[in-house]
């Protein structure tokens, strides 16, 4: 996801200056700590979240006799808990990945954060945020449960944390493995929507089947949002997918699951029969998976990709609120 750098910092060449725990000696402006702390949590991808959490909880109630302002506290308090459970996860990704950040040139939508390198922090500094937001999500799924949400939700939501726990740490070290796509795409695009309408609702299977075509679309983005740092995730040792694939392998992949996207839709449409606006909040990324399809590989950027994924987040979420009746 896009990251914009402090231009008011120096970034450096290289991580290896003889600073301890792999600090950087560059100049560091006031409140280097919070500012680190504040890119590293990545908020673009927060934001994206909780769009996804809300679509999620808005299908759910679009489907179940509960009102808005009788789950009121459980859906804030299911958003705290969501929140601090990313929080963790994203400080373990920016601890996992210091080395490849150090290196990667990175892009609008790809890469770390980059903001222990650019305030020359040590990388102990995402190690201890992870374990201190690790442990605020003992409280925070106490204050959820307390609100309303009930076991099964934080059930789901116990998953989305190993898993994104174990996407850049051992001992699995999923993104390591070149299993990078298929990990962030099921707990970022289906357990992540399923836990909203755990919230609200007991999830059926209908729910799980309308979220399907959402987690192939993220699939296409995350190969392209890796694309751009296959150099600097080869030169540490992290074997993700455009690492191990030739890029005409990539492409065919890439085609592979966009044809899995269109015969998904087709089979969901067709079995589970979502509300119309879903079915065609469908068609929505059709134009940017094509042109994905023609320059995946052959051009840095993943803007395609991110459309994609983007546009169809939107168009869901307008979709199941047109169900339910807000707009």
């Amino acid at each position: 996801m896009s990251d914009t750098r402090d231009d008011t910092t120096e970034a450096p060449a290289s991580r290896d200056t003889g600073q301890p725990d792999g600090g950087v000696a560059v100049r560091r402006p006031n409140l280097a700590v919070p500012r680190a702390l504040w890119r590293m949590v990545r908020p673009d991808q927060v934001g994206l979240i909780l769009l996804l959490y809300g679509v999620g909880c808005v299908a759910g109630l679009a489907t179940t006799r509960a009102t808005a302002a009788g789950t009121r506290p459980q859906i804030a308090g299911g958003a705290l808990a969501l929140a601090v459970t990313t929080a963790t996860v994203h400080y373990a990704n920016e601890y996992a990945d210091y080395e490849t950040d150090a290196i990667a040139a990175g892009s609008e939508f790809s890469g770390g954060s980059g903001a222990l390198h650019d305030y020359g922090l040590p990388r102990s500094v995402a190690r201890q945020a992870t374990v201190s937001t690790a442990v605020a999500t003992v409280p925070a799924g106490v204050l959820a449960w307390l609100s309303g949400v009930p076991p099964r939700a934080l059930a789901v939501l116990g998953v989305v944390l190993l898993l994104g726990w174990q996407y850049s740490l051992p001992p699995l070290a999923l993104a390591w493995r070149g299993l990078e796509v298929p990990t962030n795409a099921l707990v970022g695009a289906l357990l992540l929507p399923v836990y909203a309408v755990s919230v609200v609702t007991p999830p059926t299977a209908g729910h799980v089947a309308v979220f399907l075509p959402f987690t192939l679309v993220t699939g296409l983005s995350l190969l392209t949002t890796h694309w751009p740092d296959r150099e600097a995730d080869a030169a540490v040792g992290k074997r993700t997918l455009p690492t191990r694939l030739a890029p005409r392998r990539l492409r065919r992949v890439f085609l592979v699951v966009a044809a899995g996207y269109v015969a998904c839709v087709a089979v969901v449409v067709a079995t589970v029969a979502p509300p119309t606006p879903v079915s065609v909040a469908y068609l929505v990324p059709l134009p940017a998976i094509a042109w994905g399809a023609r320059t995946f590989t052959r051009r840095e950027s993943p803007v395609p990709g991110v459309t994609a994924m983007v546009s169809l987040a939107v168009a869901l979420g307008v979709a199941w609120a047109l169900e339910w009746g807000v707009v």
